[in-house]
């Protein structure tokens, strides 16, 4: 992991657990296809240093269909369809800023300007969503999570939905701020995601820390 990561990382390689999660990826990619390739899984720590981490969004699993993970919560490579979730994330950021839904779904563009793009589990089995839950990915997970809470500086927590709001516990600092509602999934964005306006809010706990705000507008890939 070539990136400021490491360091603050590195103790959990030599953890047991760790040891039994690679052991358990690496025969469930024997046996079967598993999501995102062996070099995407840790792309969210690659696009995004500790150093400049401004805010945390937290999903779940990667997506489990044919060429949909690359490593980055709710964002899928480019030429791939956008996912129903992150349409909702686009409408709420139309309603909230009044930025047109991006043409792609490639959400790079926000990692590398500090947007941490983090799935608790970082590996799937295509086709068989939270098939790779509590093997040992949210023991990791949690760990980055606190790595960010350590940061001196504003950091911004968005938690969407159920099992994310789950981890509030874990952000810790007084000076954070935190941002949960329902998930964006069609299944919910009724019910507390829509008018959250989450991007306005990120952008305001953010330069009121003195902080850069996000440019969320998606520029072509």
């Amino acid at each position: 992991m070539p990136t400021d990561w490491n360091p603050l990382l590195r103790a959990e390689w030599d953890k047991p657990y760790w040891r039994s999660l690679q052991e358990f990826v690496e025969a469930e990619r024997a046996r079967h296809v598993v999501y995102p390739a062996r070099e995407r899984v840790f792309a969210a720590l690659h696009l995004t240093s500790h150093a400049d981490t401004r805010v945390l969004i937290l999903g779940q699993d990667p997506y489990h269909g044919p060429r949909q993970a690359h490593g980055l919560c709710f964002s899928v490579p480019p030429g791939v369809a956008i996912p129903p979730s992150l349409a909702n994330v686009y409408d709420e950021m139309q309603s909230d800023l009044g930025i047109p839904p991006a043409s792609h779904g490639t959400l790079e563009h926000w990692a590398r300007q500090g947007v941490l793009l983090l799935n608790a589990t970082l590996t799937v089995r295509a086709g068989v969503a939270g098939s790779h839950q509590g093997k040992g990915w949210e023991t990791f997970t949690d760990e980055v999570i606190r790595a960010v809470d350590a940061k001196a500086e504003r950091v911004v927590f968005v938690l969407w939905g159920a099992y994310a709001r789950r981890k509030r516990a874990l952000v810790t600092g007084a000076r954070h701020v935190v941002i949960e509602s329902a998930h964006p999934s069609p299944l919910s964005a009724r019910n507390g995601f829509f008018g959250s306006r989450p991007f306005s809010r990120i952008d305001a706990a953010l330069t009121d820390a003195g902080l850069a705000p996000i440019d969320w507008r998606l520029p072509e890939p």
